[in-house]
């Protein structure tokens, strides 16, 4: 009996050893020659290593590219908004009053050519009468008086004084109809005087408007102005900004306005009165979809500094807090590493630790790599350097 029991405890311990070392895949000699402890020491040597085939890491659009320093500009981060550019925007008004009429449907974003008529102005049923037809009779008349009296000049009856005066007066009245028969007889017509986009239309079909009252305006939307908004503690760095970059709600990436012909226009030389920033402005062409009132990040450029570590922004991945990059190890093995960054001008991101020159970093698909993590830890005795 007692041999029986020390037959069942052995039995039980070795089932026990056959289970911690992996099952039935062990050959029967290994699992007595080799401890668990030799095998976990394995796996963990190469547990931050990731595998990605090189036709996958293509088709997921990895890019890697090798660690250089170089100059890289120290980066003053804000706010601010984007504008109009003054003389790129026009507001059309009523020549005379009346109720509005569309010459076309329109709406904002509508494009306009120079010189079309936008509305036309008919005053034909107030109580003044129709300022188009007064206009047409009063042109008629001074016509009429200033052809009789280029007639009287030549016998010496009408003086050159009135004549002139009677010129001044056809002319005056020349224009004005001119002004209102470009609406085809319906009134007086409103016309654009720059090519451009409707931004804001002030009226509504059959409205009632009054002489010099806004209708519309109409933008180019060719050059805008970038305004930073830069906290008062920093007005003795302002004459250091060399250029800016620039990020809206809309957009993903940042926009470097040297790209944009951009350039500087000025800063503020103090603060407005009820706030605490300094305006800073740049002016740039409007090369993209680029929105005016659009508000922006803005990190705005100052001295080069040398020999600085930077990757793009897209490099870095993040997880709670912490900072990390995948470097390529060879062809098919990634490696994850953390990072301290440090500025950022929105396009590339120091680095302040955790690089040296030299290693090969992925730039676009990180999150590839990332996903690829998951399921990619590869045993020590399959893979080498």
């Amino acid at each position: 009996m007692r041999k029986t029991k020390h037959t069942l405890a052995a039995a039980a311990a070795a089932l026990l050893l056959l289970a911690s070392c992996g099952g039935e895949n062990i050959p029967d000699k290994q699992r007595e020659e080799a401890p668990h402890t030799e095998q976990s020491s394995a796996s963990e040597e190469h547990s931050g290593e990731i595998v990605l085939a090189p036709d996958k890491a293509k088709a997921a659009g990895v890019r890697t590219e090798k660690v250089t320093a170089g100059a890289f500009c120290s980066v003053l981060t804000t706010g601010g908004k984007i504008m109009e550019a003054p003389g790129q925007e026009v507001t059309l008004v009523a020549p005379s009053p009346g109720t509005v009429s569309f010459a076309r449907p329109l709406a904002e974003g509508t494009k306009i050519a120079a010189g079309s008529t936008v509305f036309t102005i008919s005053g034909r049923h107030m109580q003044d009468g129709d300022p188009a037809e007064r206009a047409r009779i009063a042109y008629r008349t001074a016509r009429e008086d200033y052809e009789r009296a280029a007639r009287l000049a030549e016998d010496k009856i009408v003086s050159a004084k009135e004549l002139n005066a009677l010129r001044a007066a056809y002319e005056t009245a020349r224009t004005a109809y001119e002004a209102v028969s470009a609406g085809g007889g319906r009134g007086s017509a409103v016309t654009s005087g720059i090519g451009g986009y409707v931004k804001a239309c002030l009226v509504k079909e059959g409205d009632y408007v009054t002489a010099g009252q806004p209708l519309m305006s109409v933008t180019q939307n060719r050059r805008l102005y970038l305004r930073a908004d830069v906290p008062e503690r920093h007005y003795a760095r302002l004459g250091e900004i060399s250029s800016a970059t620039f990020k809206t709600a809309c957009s993903d990436t940042a926009v470097d306005l040297r790209s944009l012909g951009g350039r500087l226009l000025a800063y503020g030389r103090s603060s407005a009165d009820a706030s605490p920033y300094i305006p800073v402005t740049f002016e740039f062409e409007n090369r993209g979809e680029i929105i005016p009132g659009s508000y922006a990040e803005i990190h705005l450029l100052l001295g080069k500094r040398e020999n600085v570590i930077t990757l793009p922004v897209a490099a870095l991945t993040e997880e709670q807090g912490l900072y990390f990059v995948y470097l390529q190890k060879d062809a098919s093995c990634y490696e994850k590493r953390q990072v301290q960054p440090g500025q950022s001008d929105g396009l590339r991101v120091e680095i302040l630790s955790g690089l040296q020159e030299g290693e090969t970093v992925v730039t676009q698909g990180a999150m590839q790599v990332k996903l690829a993590s998951a399921t990619s830890v590869i045993p020590a005795h399959n893979h080498s350097h």
